[in-house]
C-alpha cells in the first residue's frame, strides 16, 4: 500500500491535479463573458502547487516502489514548469478574449499538460516515463485545434497528433527493447542490469536509439522537426508560445535523466549521433528562418535550432568529468531560453489581428515609434535569442560554447558559433523594421500579456547581471539527481 512519503514525493502534482479536477467543475458555473475567473483559478492552483514545490527543496526520496523520485533536479524543472504555466495563463487570457473562444476547458487542459511535465521531471521508471509523455501531449494535441474550425489551427492539431502518436511508438517499442535486454524498467535496475555480462548489449542499444528518437520528436531536433514549423503555425499563438518552452523543457527533462544516468556505457556509440542531430538542428534551424517572413514560422525555426543548442549540452553526458558542467550549461541555457521565448511569444500576441493577420514582418514596421512599450522588450528578446551582451541569452551560450570545449567537442562548438552568426541577421531584422521601417502597427493591448513581455525583459536583462548564481544553482541540481 502506497505510505505517506509517496504522496509527499508527487505531493505538488497531487494538488495541481486535484484543483484542475476541482476548476472543471466551478467552471460550469461561471458565465461566458466572466471567464477570467477560472483563468484566476487556474493560477491559483499553479501558485499552490509552486508553494508546494518550494517547500520540498533541500529534501529527497523514492516513491510508490522507486518508480518517482524527488530532488534536486525534479524540483528546479518542476518550479519552472509551474511558473511557465503561470505565464502561459497570462498569455492567454487577452488572446482568447480577443479572439472569442475564451472557454474554461482551455485552462484546465493547460494545468493537465503541466501535471505531465512535473511528473516526467520525477520520473525514474520508464513506464512513468511513458505515462507522463502521455499525460502532457494529449492535452496539447487538443489546445493546438482550440480555434476549430479554423482549417489552419484543425490541421495543425491532426499533425501534432499523427506524428506525436509515432514518437509515443518509437519511445514504447524503446521501452520494449530495454525490458527485453535487462528485464527491468525502472532506472536504477536498469543500470545494475546493464553491468551483467548476460545483458543483450545489442538489444540495449537499440532500445537506446528508440528512446532518442521518440524524444527527438518532442523536442524538435533534426531530422524529427517536420511538425515543428505547421504546428506552432496553425496554433493558437499562446499555444505556440507554451509549447516552445514548456513542452520543450519536459522533453529535455526525460531525455536528460534517462540518459545521463542509464546509458553513459553506451555513450560513445551515441555521442557521434548527438553531435550529428545537435549540429544539424543548429544549421537547418538557423538558415531556413533567414527566408521566413511570418513571424511565428520564423520563430519555430528558432526553436528548432535552439534546440540543438541545448542538445549540445549533452553530447558529453558519457565523460564523468565534464557531464555535471556540461549538463548544467544546457539547463542554465533552457533557463535563458524560457524567459526569451516567453516574452517574444507575448509581444507576438499583441500583435496578432483576429483570423491570424498581424504576423508578417512588415506588421512590425513602426512599431518602435508607436508602442515602445511593446518594442523595447521586443528588442531585448531578439538580442537575447542572438547571444549578444547585455542578455540571459548571451550567457546561456557562452556556457553550452565553453563546455562544448572543454568536453573535446571543438568543432560543435565553432558550428554553434557561426549559426549565431547567421542567427543574428534575422532576428536583427525584426529590429530594423520595428526602428528602421515606417508604418502603422496596430494592437489590442491587454494588460496580462503587457505584463507578462515587460516582466520576461526585466529578467532576460536582470538576471544576466547574476549568471554564477544561476548556474550554481543548475549545478546543484544536476548533483542532486540520483
Amino acid at each position: 500500500m502506497p505510505t505517506a512519503n509517496d504522496f509527499y514525493i508527487i505531493l505538488p502534482i497531487i494538488a495541481l491535479v486535484a484543483w484542475t479536477l476541482l476548476v472543471l467543475l466551478v467552471d460550469l458555473w461561471i458565465p461566458v463573458e466572466k471567464k477570467h475567473i477560472t483563468a484566476l483559478l487556474a493560477a491559483a492552483g499553479l501558485a499552490i502547487s509552486l508553494g508546494l514545490s518550494l517547500s520540498q527543496f533541500g529534501h529527497s526520496g523514492l516513491g510508490f516502489t522507486n518508480m518517482v523520485i524527488l530532488d534536486g533536479f525534479s524540483n528546479v524543472l518542476t518550479v519552472l514548469f509551474l511558473i511557465s504555466g503561470i505565464a502561459g495563463i497570462a498569455m492567454a487570457h487577452d488572446y482568447l478574449k480577443r479572439n472569442q473562444a475564451e472557454r474554461g476547458e482551455y485552462y484546465t487542459l493547460l494545468l493537465f499538460s503541466i501535471a505531465g511535465m512535473m511528473l516526467m521531471a520525477s520520473a525514474d521508471d520508464l513506464i512513468v516515463v511513458f505515462l507522463a509523455l502521455e499525460l502532457l501531449s494529449i492535452p496539447l494535441y487538443i489546445l493546438a485545434g482550440f480555434f476549430r474550425p479554423r482549417l489552419d489551427s484543425e490541421e495543425a492539431a491532426l499533425k501534432y497528433f499523427l506524428l506525436g502518436a509515432f514518437s509515443s511508438a518509437f519511445l514504447l517499442f524503446g521501452i520494449a527493447l530495454i525490458f527485453g535486454a535487462t528485464a527491468r524498467t525502472d532506472l536504477p535496475g536498469i543500470i545494475a542490469a546493464v553491468g551483467d555480462p548476460n545483458a543483450n548489449q545489442m538489444l540495449f542499444l537499440s532500445g537506446a536509439a528508440m528512446l532518442l528518437v521518440g524524444f527527438g520528436f518532442k523536442i524538435g531536433v533534426v531530422p524529427f522537426h517536420m511538425w515543428v514549423p505547421d504546428v506552432y503555425h496553425g496554433s493558437p499563438t499562446s499555444v505556440s508560445g507554451f509549447m516552445a518552452v514548456a513542452a520543450k523543457a519536459a522533453g529535455f527533462a526525460g531525455l536528460l535523466r534517462v540518459f545521463t544516468l542509464v546509458f553513459p556505457s553506451i555513450a560513445p556509440t551515441l555521442s557521434p549521433v548527438l553531435w550529428g542531430v545537435a549540429a544539424a538542428s543548429m544549421i537547418l534551424g538557423n538558415v531556413i528562418a533567414i527566408s521566413q517572413t511570418n513571424i511565428k514560422r520564423l520563430l519555430a525555426y528558432s526553436s528548432i535550432a535552439n534546440a540543438g543548442y541545448i542538445l549540445m549540452a549533452f553530447v558529453p553526458y558519457g565523460d564523468a568529468v565534464i557531464v555535471r558542467e556540461s549538463v548544467s550549461a544546457g539547463l542554465f541555457y533552457l533557463l535563458a531560453y524560457a524567459l526569451t521565448s516567453f516574452g517574444a511569444w507575448s509581444v507576438v500576441i499583441e500583435l496578432e489581428q483576429a483570423e491570424g493577420n498581424g504576423l508578417s514582418l512588415s506588421d512590425f514596421s513602426g512599431l518602435g515609434r508607436k508602442y515602445p512599450w511593446l518594442a523595447i522588450p521586443m528588442l531585448v528578446f531578439m538580442l537575447s535569442f542572438a547571444g549578444i551582451p547585455i542578455t540571459m541569452g548571451f550567457w546561456g551560450k557562452f556556457y553550452l560554447f565553453k563546455t562544448a570545449i572543454d568536453g573535446g567537442y571543438t568543432g560543435l562548438a565553432l558550428i554553434g558559433l557561426l549559426t549565431s552568426l547567421v542567427s543574428a541577421f534575422y532576428y536583427l531584422r525584426v529590429v530594423m523594421y520595428m526602428y528602421f521601417k515606417p508604418g502603422d502597427p496596430q494592437i489590442q493591448p491587454g494588460i496580462w500579456v503587457t505584463v507578462t513581455a515587460v516582466v520576461m525583459a526585466i529578467g532576460v536583462v536582470g538576471l544576466s547581471f547574476f549568471p554564477s548564481p544561476l548556474f550554481n544553482l543548475a549545478t546543484q541540481a544536476i548533483l542532486g539527481m540520483k
